[in-house]
């Protein structure tokens, strides 16, 4: 029987959950408030987690939580009374990297599906076996390895044990995550989720004998990212992805935004969906990868999928994103007697400027703002208030959730 594949998207908060699964994704990923490896993310209150799950399932899609920190002795009891508050709790899985943690899950929830996080470095069969034994029944590969080393992976697991890789995202500069530079310049602990991401900070070199003289390693006058890695993106070789025994696709980007998650998760399920639908005849929509590059992003790598990554995988110019976009509205009804969508503003825009409209499974469009109100029915000429909510009328009518979005 052929295994289902699964698109993993994300869920910083509940409304980048709600949004990954309006845009198709088929699984989420989340942190609690405690013990997740995105500390900087919005993360979820334990009632949160119980209404998170229980809009999932309404939607039959999973939920997996990340409890993948590397705990030290004071977290244990903490982190021991944390597991035993969601012993309620549906959660389909828990992604774990720690073997302590494993055990402590083990034992409060013995139900409990566990997949191994990337943070545990697998990149061979043997470890994956082993985890198997301890009771893992997915594998989140090292991004390390190549897709021809997942596939002899796949080869020697059980047919239960199922694979799971990262097809989009930030890259680290360290082994699968595992950085210590974070700890060693500021005392933030990545491996605590505090990660401050030095890695993407200015470097410049100094020569013992002559203190205070700084060079700056350098391509150009704004200095040099040495280890500043470009963004993954797969969405070319979804082919060979499933060919290699993937059956889970991960986007990275907990720390998002929802307008991300709505833009990736979308690119990502049209072009999946075009695949699945005819993998014989199946051709790439260069379409799909233009719609990636409208959510913020740098420059493209494809890491260690194919071989290992030389200087073009490094970006040595800048740390800077690429933000052609802005998210500038959130349709959020419709009013039937005006005619009138109703939009709840995200970013600043005028009468006049041109935006682009797009939703779950439809292509963008475009229209021209020719006017707009505010709550109190008066026309406004442009929306500068956060979350503000207009009224305005389209010509082509877009649905709830919709995003409005403009061009830089």
């Amino acid at each position: 029987m052929k295994e289902k594949i699964e698109l993993l998207a994300p869920a910083g908060d509940l409304e980048k959950l709600k949004t990954a699964v309006i845009y198709g994704a088929d699984a989420v990923y989340f942190g609690g408030e405690l013990f997740s490896l995105r500390s900087g993310a919005g993360n979820l209150s334990i009632d949160e987690i119980n209404f998170a799950m229980d809009f999932l399932h309404k939607h039959d899609r999973k939920g997996y939580m990340t409890i993948n920190i590397y705990p030290h002795n004071d977290d244990i009891p903490v982190l021991r009374e944390y597991i035993h508050k969601l012993r309620e709790i549906p959660i389909d899985a828990f992604i774990v990297s720690d073997p302590g943690v494993i055990s402590l899950i083990k034992q409060e929830l013995p139900e409990a599906e566990l997949h191994l996080s990337t943070q545990a470095n697998t990149t061979n069969y043997l470890t994956a076996g082993f985890w198997c034994e301890q009771g893992v029944t997915r594998i989140i590969t090292a991004r390390e390895m190549s897709l021809c080393e997942i596939k002899e992976m796949k080869k020697h697991l059980p047919e239960n044990v199922e694979i799971e890789a990262f097809v989009h995202g930030a890259m680290c500069i360290s082994y699968s995550g595992r950085c210590l530079l974070s700890n060693f310049m500021v005392g933030r602990d990545a491996n605590q989720g505090a990660c401050t991401h030095p890695c993407r900070w200015k470097y410049a070199l100094l020569e013992e004998k002559r203190p205070g003289e700084y060079y700056p390693i350098e391509e150009d006058t704004r200095g040099s990212y040495i280890l500043n890695s470009r963004d993954l993106c797969m969405i070319h070789a979804i082919p060979d992805i499933i060919d290699a025994g993937i059956t889970s696709l991960k986007i990275e980007g907990r720390m998002k935004s929802m307008y991300y998650v709505a833009t990736v998760v979308s690119a990502y399920r049209s072009a999946l969906d075009d695949y699945l639908n005819n993998p014989d005849g199946y051709k790439f929509n260069e379409n799909h990868y233009k719609e990636l590059c409208k959510a913020s992003h740098r420059e493209f790598t494809q890491g260690f999928y194919y071989n290992k990554p030389t200087d073009r995988d490094q970006n040595y110019l800048t740390s800077d994103y690429t933000r052609d976009y802005s998210f500038v509205g959130l349709v959020k009804g419709f009013d039937e007697v005006t005619g009138y969508t109703i939009v709840e503003q995200r970013n600043k825009f005028s009468v006049g400027d041109t935006i682009e409209i797009f939703g779950p499974y439809t292509e963008y469009y475009e229209e021209v703002i020719e006017s707009m109100y505010n709550e109190d029915g008066e026309a406004v000429e442009t929306a500068p208030h956060p979350q503000q909510i207009l009224k305005i009328k389209f010509k082509k009518q877009p649905g709830i959730d919709f995003i409005l979005r403009k061009k830089k």
